[in-house]
């Protein structure tokens, strides 16, 4: 048996260590487990984790395809490239903007960087963006917007020194096991607490000290009625916010009184009091998808920040801490000039734009002078706009995006070249498909989200027809733009974009190779060989330099708005999703195939009841701690009557099949679906939050219904039925 190869899991932005050991004959993985001499995890790992590296359910894609008389047929990889650059040359030759590029947080950096390159260096296009922005753009934009720099201020040595945890519309428990794992354990010390704010009494609610369930959407109303009665409390730290804030008497004067917030929120005063009063002692804030995937994501991420400078909960064992999910949204933030030139150079600095230039060796105007639409604007472009083709990397838009069956129908629509490691939605409806090479063929380095870059590294040998992804974009890149990529190895890459950051907030230029090699990971900034990143905007004398042009955090002032999408009387209930332990982003890894059958929706039994779902309520008791893992019979502690088999899930935006389960632990009038399933978000919402561009995947109005006797087979999708066969 071969000797073990560390590399870095590419699951989740946990970042833990793995060690992985190849098969004695062919190609695979014969197994992994945790990396002990990995500074992130230490040795810990989670099971989704291994099995997803080791042997992930997906099928594999094996060959480049291209679309021939209406159906992928394989081929070459000279017949593919040539089928892909001539139609992305073609769309981008009267107008950069003609091409599209989506990338996703489950590249390396070294491939990130590249696609960037290509795409704002290369092309020039504005349509530029990745999946990364369907999860953590709210985040990026909130910490940009109060200390002038995106990534959390904390890192995983600040865990155990907090007394106070509040997991905030996030379930660590289910999507970052081992992370949950340290902050689970230091909940326990005697005087520490673990507070969880969620509507479903989560896998991680059920082991807090403490759950707060508001009512769906009115995250930002409960943080504000949090905040006013922090004020009612003299519980602001009035030095701090003298010494290092701004906007705090603004914040002061728009803030709701806290009774009629709390209220919005669905919360009674004497839990906002508690939670109030958990700010006194030393806390950190985590949150997740469940404040970001909002239209009012970026102001409530801001609302949880303005928590923790207004009771100074800033420095070392406190802070605001978002949960990253996908391995190397990180990675993509600070490598890939999708909101941030690389080292979060600020995008629309003329003179930062003509280092870029210089560096990059194409003229400063190709680059675009603005970020771009976002993922959902720019699939809109393409009815709507100049975008004419797509290469889209790593990333299942075709199931991903909200509103998704609109998105398939503009993917139909243009040039669509797919570049991934299995056969997804978005493949079935591509011209070109390029097959990737996926973890434990592929070699790099990823940044987890306490901002530790370590190493990707290869156990296995690349199979025949399959390329990493650095090597097809290079590929591509320099067909479209010769010269643009002078090398192409990973580390020459990596050196490249490094040397790029110097001086920058996010300084990578002391991270080597070679010192990842010695170190296991190191955190940025590393402006040197020996310096390390450690709480961010702390000063050598213990004060306070944020990256703002006052050098102090800025307060928002924002108020709740309302709900995206409020229920009525033809849509009664709301729609919310999640993760589940098994699931992988769209499922691709998880799943066995492109169709499946439909989601598990978790529904409170008395719901399911009052709409003839459920013939006898009295005999059902609530499910509890439910724990988001459904499998394909029913939910983990779903109740022991079940519900009709099959029914109809439907929206404004179209019609599912799902599977209701009956479940006490999700609160009466709403529905639960996993965000991984393929099928779930023909039904959500895709406005947008006006920041960040980040999709209301969270909340929106639905109905449940018997399944039609005409078709219970059918589909439903805007005006089209399809069957699922």
């Amino acid at each position: 048996m071969s000797d073990p190869v560390p590399t870095t899991c590419m699951r989740c932005a946990v970042g833990c260590g793995h060690l992985q050991i190849g098969v004695d004959a062919g190609y695979g993985i014969a197994s992994v487990r945790g990396d002990v001499s990995h500074p992130a995890n230490r040795g810990l790992a989670c099971q989704r984790g291994i099995d997803e590296t080791a042997n992930p359910d997906g099928e594999w894609l094996t060959r480049p395809l291209v679309r021939e008389d209406g159906d992928l047929h394989p081929t070459t990889w000279d017949v593919a490239l040539d089928r892909a650059v001539t139609g992305l040359g073609a769309a981008a030759a009267g107008d950069p903007d003609g091409v599209a590029v989506l990338g996703s947080g489950q590249q390396t950096n070294e491939a990130a960087y590249a696609l960037g390159k290509l795409a704002r260096g290369g092309l020039g296009t504005r349509y530029y963006d990745a999946n990364t922005t369907l999860c953590m753009a709210s985040a990026v934009t909130a910490y940009d917007d109060a200390f002038g720099s995106d990534a959390p201020p904390c890192t995983y040595d600040d865990i155990d020194d907090a007394d106070t945890h509040v997991v905030w519309g996030a379930n660590p428990a289910v999507a970052h096991p081992v992370m949950f794992r340290w902050i689970e354990a230091s909940a326990r010390d005697d005087g520490s607490r673990l507070i969880v704010v969620d509507p479903v009494e989560t896998k991680t609610a059920g082991v807090a000290d403490a759950h707060v369930a508001p009512d769906p959407g009115t995250d930002l109303a409960l943080a504000r009625a949090v905040l006013a009665r922090v004020l009612d409390r003299d519980g602001v730290d009035r030095e701090f916010v003298d010494e290092a804030t701004v906007g705090f008497d603004d914040l002061e004067a728009a803030l709701p009184d806290s009774g009629a917030a709390a209220a919005e929120a669905g919360v009674d005063p004497e839990t906002v009091d508690a939670l109030a009063a958990a700010f006194a002692d030393p806390t950190l804030v985590y949150w997740g998808m469940g404040v970001n995937q909002s239209v009012q994501g970026t102001d409530t991420a801001a609302a949880l920040i303005d928590l923790c400078l207004a009771t100074g909960n800033m420095g070392p064992g406190t802070g605001p801490f978002s949960l990253t999910g996908q391995a190397n949204s990180m990675g993509t933030r600070i490598c890939s000039s999708k909101g941030s030139w690389p080292g979060q150079r600020p995008f629309d600095d003329p003179a930062e734009r003509r280092v870029i230039a210089e560096a990059w060796g194409v003229p400063s105007g190709r680059l675009p002078d603005e970020t771009g639409p976002g993922p959902v604007g720019t699939i809109e472009a393409i009815a709507d706009g100049p975008v004419e083709a797509v290469y889209a990397v790593a990333t299942n838009p075709a199931a991903g995006m909200p509103d998704a069956g609109a998105v398939r129908e503009r993917l139909d629509d243009a040039f669509l070249v797919v570049q991934d490691a299995f056969r997804t939605e978005t493949v079935e409806r591509a011209d070109v498909v390029l097959p990737a090479a996926t973890w434990g063929e592929s070699e790099g380095t990823t940044t987890n989200m306490e901002r530790r870059v370590s190493r990707v590294r290869p156990v296995t040998e690349l199979p025949p027809d399959i390329r990493t992804d650095l090597d097809a974009i290079t590929t591509i890149g320099e067909r479209l733009c010769p010269g643009l990529f002078p090398a192409t190895d990973p580390e020459s890459v990596f050196e490249e974009f490094a040397a790029l950051t110097a001086g920058t907030p996010a300084d990578c230029s002391g991270i080597s190779y070679d010192r990842l090699d010695d170190a296991g990971a190191v955190r940025w900034p590393a402006p040197d060989a020996l310096s390390e990143g450690g709480y961010r905007y702390r000063t050598d004398l213990g004060g306070w330099a944020f990256e703002t042009p006052s050098g102090k955090a800025r307060f928002s002032s924002a108020v709740d708005g309302g709900l995206a999408e409020p229920t009525d009387e033809a849509y009664p209930l709301t729609l919310t999703t999640a993760r589940e332990a098994d699931g992988y982003n769209t499922g691709v890894r998880s799943r066995g195939g492109v169709n499946d059958s439909p989601p598990v929706a978790r529904v409170h039994p008395e719901t399911l009841a009052e709409l003839g779902l459920l013939a006898d309520a009295a005999a059902v008791e609530p499910a509890g701690d439910a724990d988001e893992e459904a499998d394909d019979d029913a939910a983990d502690g779903a109740a022991p009557v079940d519900p009709v088999d099959t029914a109809t899930l439907g929206s404004r935006r179209g019609e599912i099949r799902v599977r209701p389960r009956a479940d006490g632990a999700v609160p009466t009038g709403l529905v639960w679906l996993p965000i991984h399933h393929p099928a779930v978000n023909e039904v959500t919402l895709p406005d947008t939050d006006p920041k960040s561009d980040e999709p209301n995947l969270k909340q929106c109005a639905v109905r449940l219904t018997t399944v039609s006797a005409d078709d219970p087979d059918a589909v439903a999708v805007g005006s089209e039925v399809m069957s699922d066969d």
